[in-house]
């Protein structure tokens, strides 16, 4: 909701490859284009530091893969937005690495700097799965980048693990938690993958062994349990954490609090509109946004706080909303109590992990 905080998403959209499941905005960059980019970020960093004076509490960089442009163009990066922003000293501020070049990477260069939390771009530890992910890392490289990560001082690291991969299995898993668990992981994004049209998975979905919806579904609400066991709460439907450990930026967009992207096809959400940067450089260098209207409707609160897993609190839903929405969400809800896939609890509307699973279309007939 309205605050005078801000959250800051700044995405790099380098990779060395493209992943076959990826459909984020990616390229391939060298040198001379990595110090271009930099250069237009920079401008565009300048550019919304004049036109606003709320606090950044989170910088996210993403990408793509941030740590592919080096640590001095990210630490310059991060230096233009302290200069160009009030920056709050407790701040949040992750940065996005693949393995296969975080074991290159200076991570005590851009600690310096501000870097906090990194989140890891692991996907598997199982080195069939990451071969069939187009991965170019190793667990070896895994475990390489963490130690470099720790020894910096940064002391939060998240490792993204992925569901539904082709041949993944029960077991499979297990062993790419566990791995999770012996590097000591503060926070595991765990997220069944998606086949995205036009990607490589999508063109070429015969040639793999994906499973099917009902082994998927398995796997995540495996993962869920054995992850709890492990200590790692969820807290939102792909994300999961120590006590304390949650993600301040990922928060922002479920509680529909403000933040800005910057990069091309970031999104905004700020002062209660929507506007994003087109999948086009040439736009962003022109700092050309598309607007996307007002934000933050009874729907779009809705469908947000029913993300997280503390889901949607009746009261205050009334209290913002009005007592007419509140009542009718409790109604139309029981069916789906009754089937265990919502519980309602100390006036708290939530989906259990199974009900998780098929939100989409629970929440298209609740709103």
């Amino acid at each position: 909701m309205m605050s005078n905080n801000l959250g800051l998403y700044i995405h790099i959209p380098f990779c060395r490859s493209k992943c076959p499941y990826c459909d984020f905005f990616s390229m391939r960059g060298d040198e001379q284009g990595f110090d271009e980019y930099t250069r237009i970020l920079k401008n565009n960093i300048r550019h919304w530091g004049q036109r606003t004076d709320k606090l950044v509490d989170t910088i996210y960089i993403g990408g793509g893969t941030p740590s592919v442009i080096g640590a001095d163009r990210i630490s310059d990066i991060l230096c233009c937005v302290r200069e160009s922003f009030s920056v709050l000293d407790k701040a949040e501020v992750t940065m996005e690495a693949n393995p296969a070049s975080g074991k290159f990477f200076d991570f005590g260069k851009v600690a310096s700097f501000g870097i906090n939390r990194v989140s890891l771009g692991m996907q598997s530890a199982d080195s069939d799965e990451l071969k069939a992910l187009g991965r170019l890392h190793s667990t070896e490289d895994v475990i390489s980048s963490i130690k470099l990560i720790r020894n910096a001082g940064i002391q939060n690291i998240s490792l993204d693990l992925m569901m539904g991969i082709p041949n993944q299995t029960k077991d499979s898993l297990r062993k790419s938690i566990d791995f999770c668990v012996e590097q000591g992981a503060e926070h595991i994004s765990s997220y069944i993958l998606k086949i995205e049209p036009g990607t490589i998975f999508d063109k070429r979905y015969d040639n793999y062994n994906f499973p099917d919806d009902d082994e998927t579904a398995e796997l995540y609400l495996f993962a869920v349990d054995y992850l709890a066991e492990n200590g790692y709460e969820q807290y939102e439907i792909s994300n999961f954490c120590k006590t304390g450990f949650e993600s301040k930026h990922n928060l922002k967009y479920w509680t529909l609090e403000d933040y800005l992207g910057l990069g091309p096809a970031a999104h905004s959400f700020l002062n209660g509109k929507r506007f994003y940067y087109k999948r086009d450089l040439k736009a962003f260098e022109s700092n050309i946004t598309e607007d996307e209207g007002s934000g933050g409707d009874a729907e779009e609160y809705i469908m947000l706080r029913l993300r997280l897993s503390k889901g949607l609190d009746l009261r205050e839903c009334k209290k913002i909303l009005g007592e007419g929405i509140s009542e009718k969400l409790a109604a139309k809800s029981q069916k789906y109590i009754k089937n265990n896939l919502m519980e309602l609890k100390n006036n708290r509307l939530f989906f259990t992990p199974k009900g998780f699973l098929v939100s989409n279309s629970i929440l298209a007939d609740l709103i």
